[in-house]
């Protein structure tokens, strides 16, 4: 494989942090572009004193100029608590951030791929379960998630219209839930809320009754699916028969909140209880992908079976000092991250 000059944005973030550095030790040259609202610098430290990584702190709703062979855009809060802080900005980052990458792959011809969301499914209906690819979805656009739900189906449009009009070469992921070391502890996920409490001794929080279900990826899966699906070159050598998505990628096994709840108290050796409170408006009530397209188009299926991935992620949280994270409500946080009020 040749050595590529490679731009991530959102790169220091959760999944993007993963991909800076798997990318790093593949010896590309990597910029990571991130404005550090939601990341955090600690996740890419280690990668800092590398030669063939660089760090450049941006918000990607303001155009940049580099030279690039291909565009991970990662870049966007990706957790109602951070994505509903500011749902304006959080619009501007899918749609403008979209737009700013689009126009750096056409003017360098770079390859660009879209982290897209399972959020684009809305709330699924019961005969579309599990989601493929080609159920349109059932999204409140004016509801406290379409910042996040509707940015995402925008950017995805954005993303073919380029390719159809000005021959773009895109690729598309849809990521279903994904959880794993190096992700924020205070970001309001259910995987970090249940670890962090389990290890505080905490009571662990469900909403609802606990039996709405989601499916878990844990990170190192999804990384090799995304690259994979980057790399994917079509048979004929053709750009034009290129395999763009969107496809699914996740895992199907599907759990209850209860049951993901049930194991983590388990895993830990916690003393913690189960206590329950309303379900928020617009939680949807099932999550489950199916991947038949990326194991057909891709080859790919995940090997991490939940149990493990959530002990990777708990020996993570158990290494790190918890309070030491700053928290989305934190002003500072939010004034120094450049991600204010508009």
């Amino acid at each position: 494989m040749s050595t590529k000059r490679i731009l991530v944005t959102g790169g220091a973030g959760f999944l993007g942090s993963h991909i800076c550095e798997r990318l790093v030790k593949a010896g590309h040259d990597v910029i990571c572009l991130d404005n550090l609202f939601t990341s955090q610098k600690s996740n890419i430290s280690h990668l800092l004193d590398a030669a063939n990584f660089e760090f450049i702190r941006h918000d990607v709703t303001h155009p940049i100029t580099l030279e690039v062979d291909q565009i991970y855009n990662m870049a966007c809060p990706a957790s109602p608590v951070h994505y509903q802080y500011n749902p304006i900005k959080t619009m501007k980052v899918s749609v403008m951030g979209a737009i700013n990458m689009l126009g750096m792959a056409k003017r360098t011809g770079a390859r660009i791929l879209q982290a897209s969301t399972s959020e684009v499914y809305g709330d699924p209906t019961a005969e579309h379960h599990p989601q493929t690819e080609a159920y349109r979805g059932n999204v409140n656009p004016i509801g406290i998630r379409a910042c996040y739900d509707e940015g995402k189906r925008a950017a995805e449009t954005l993303f073919f219209d380029y390719h159809r009009s000005n021959g773009v070469d895109i690729r598309v992921v849809r990521i279903f839930n994904t959880y794993g070391p190096r992700m924020h502890p205070y970001d309001g996920r259910v995987v970090t809320n249940f670890i962090v409490q389990a290890l505080k001794g905490e009571d662990l929080t469900l909403y609802g009754d606990g039996s709405q279900t989601r499916s878990f990826c844990y990170c190192d899966d999804l990384v090799d699916v995304i690259m994979a699906h980057m790399n994917n070159e079509p048979e004929s050598g053709d750009p034009a028969d290129a395999f763009v998505g969107p496809v699914n990628i996740g895992n199907p096994g599907e759990f209850t909140i209860k049951q993901l709840a049930e194991q983590i108290i388990e895993l830990t050796g916690s003393s913690s209880k189960l206590t329950y409170l309303p379900l928020p408006n617009d939680d949807p009530l099932q999550r489950k992908p199916d991947i038949s397209l990326a194991k057909q188009e891709l080859d790919w299926e995940p090997k991490v079976p939940l149990a493990e991935g959530l002990a990777k992620t708990i020996e993570f949280f158990r290494s790190v000092d918890l309070d030491s994270f700053r928290k989305p409500t934190d002003h500072d946080a939010h004034k120094n991250s450049k991600m204010t009020k508009v």
